[in-house]
C-alpha cells in the first residue's frame, strides 16, 4: 500500500460546545483522566514545539510532569536546544495525541522557568540514575561517541560516591501558561470536531472565549 492510500476513518466520539466545560484547563483535566483510564501509552507525551530568535522551528517529545491554572510543567537541562531557544524566544507550542481515543490537543502559550524549589523537588524524585545522567549530559552537544558519554557518567559516579547528587545549576522545569488550547476529536469523512479555548479579557480576568473551528 503506498503512503497516500494510508488513511483510517474516525468514528469513535464526538465533540460539542454544550457539553465541554467553561474552563479549558478543567476540560483538559477530564481528557487527561480519560486517556489514563483507556491505558494510553504514555498520555503525558507531547511534542513540544520552540524557535530561535529567528524563527526557525524545532520539536521534539517531552514528558509533561504537573499541570494546573498555572500551566503546563516539563523539565530539561537549559544547556539544551529548546533550552536556548527559549530563553531567547519564550514562546512554545504542545502537542498531545491520542491515539486510542482519536484525540489531540493543541497548546499555545508563552513559557517561563519553575521556581528553584519546584524543580529540586521534582529531581529528587526522579530515579538516580537520572540524577546521575543530568550531570553527565551536556545536552545537545556534539559528543566524541557513546563512550565519551559514558566516561562522564562514570566521572560523575566517582565524584559522588555514595553520597546526595544534588540538582544542577543547568538543569530544571519550564512553565508553558496557555494562551489557546484546542480539542480535537476525530470524526468521519474527516470532518473532525475542533473546539478551541482562546484567552478573553486582560490577563489577570483569565477567562476563556470558546469557539468551534472548521476542520
Amino acid at each position: 500500500m503506498s503512503i497516500a492510500d494510508l488513511r483510517r476513518d474516525y468514528a469513535r466520539a464526538r465533540l460539542d460546545e454544550a457539553d465541554v466545560s467553561h474552563d479549558a484547563l478543567v476540560e483538559f483535566a477530564r481528557w487527561f483522566a480519560e486517556a489514563q483510564d483507556a491505558q494510553v501509552p504514555e498520555p503525558n507525551a507531547m511534542t513540544l514545539a520552540t524557535a530561535s530568535a529567528e524563527g526557525a522551528p524545532s520539536a521534539r517529545i517531552v514528558l509533561l510532569k504537573a499541570f494546573d491554572e498555572r500551566g503546563f510543567v516539563f523539565f530539561t537541562d537549559y544547556r539544551s536546544r529548546k533550552g536556548a531557544e527559549l530563553e531567547v524566544n519564550p514562546r512554545a507550542a504542545l502537542v498531545f495525541w491520542w491515539h486510542e481515543l482519536e484525540r489531540q490537543v493543541r497548546i499555545t502559550g508563552t513559557v517561563s522557568r519553575t521556581s528553584r524549589e519546584d524543580s529540586d523537588r521534582y529531581y529528587r524524585s526522579r530515579p538516580l540514575g537520572s540524577r546521575l545522567g543530568a550531570w553527565a549530559s551536556h545536552q545537545s552537544r556534539v559528543i566524541a561517541g557513546r563512550g565519551a558519554l559514558e566516561a562522564d557518567l562514570q566521572e560523575v559516579e566517582r565524584r559522588f560516591g555514595e553520597g546526595d547528587v544534588p540538582l544542577p545549576s543547568h538543569w530544571g522545569g519550564y512553565r508553558v501558561d496557555p494562551e489557546v488550547i484546542e480539542f480535537w476529536q476525530g470524526r468521519e469523512s474527516r470532518l473532525h470536531d475542533r473546539i478551541r479555548y482562546s484567552r478573553d479579557g486582560r490577563p489577570d480576568e483569565r477567562g476563556w472565549r470558546i469557539e468551534r473551528l472548521s476542520p
